[in-house]
């Protein structure tokens, strides 16, 4: 009796830890292929909060290394880009949020940009395991976006030479800020309904 007891709370406990809503939901960054730290592009993350949950962005950290990166060879102006070096840039969730308005459920999403002079694109998509190349971005991947929205862009005056993501303070959530070079833009992220 006292195995079958054990045995039904360990199977409850791990039925409860994969509900979505669960405060066991996995937050560790998924990478796969090279070893992480053989990279030319390190690894980074940002863990932050909405509405006292975590939530983390996993990306990679590409350098300019004296080129022109946004709006040059490597992240022209209209076209889709990763949002970072190697893999998709993936945030992570144990809550609904809103992403500059899109909303999403609990769970691992991608996030691509699509960069402009003026203005960003925002892309939240569903299928994060596929490596982050543009030319991967394919009608099947395109198929399972949550949708896009659009944020300002602002002029860095000081030049910023390693992208990076980090986080600020909002009214009712945090700005989820993506720099480079002297780029920088502010995405909205609250908690979702």
């Amino acid at each position: 009796m006292t195995r079958f007891v054990c045995g039904l709370g360990i199977a409850l406990g791990i039925l409860l830890g994969a509900h979505p809503g669960s405060a066991q939901e996995n937050l560790s960054c998924p990478y796969r292929g090279s070893d992480p730290a053989a990279r030319r592009s390190p690894l980074d993350s940002a863990m932050f909060q909405v509405d006292g949950h975590d939530v983390k962005v996993c990306y990679g950290r590409p350098s300019a290394r004296g080129r022109t990166m946004i709006g040059g060879n490597a992240v022209p102006f209209g076209e889709i880009w990763r949002t970072g070096a190697d893999e998709t840039t993936k945030i992570r969730s144990a809550i609904a949020l809103s992403i500059a308005g899109i909303d999403v459920e609990v769970g691992t999403y991608a996030l691509y940009t699509v960069p402009g002079e003026s203005e960003w694109q925002i892309i939240v998509n569903r299928a994060w395991q596929q490596w982050g190349r543009e030319n991967y971005y394919t009608d099947e991947v395109r198929a399972q976006e949550v949708g896009r929205a659009t944020v300002p862009v602002e002029r860095v005056e000081d030049h910023i030479e390693t992208f990076t993501i980090r986080t600020e303070p909002a009214n009712d959530g945090v700005y989820l800020i993506m720099e480079w070079e002297h780029t920088r833009v502010r995405i909205p992220i609250a908690a979702g309904s």
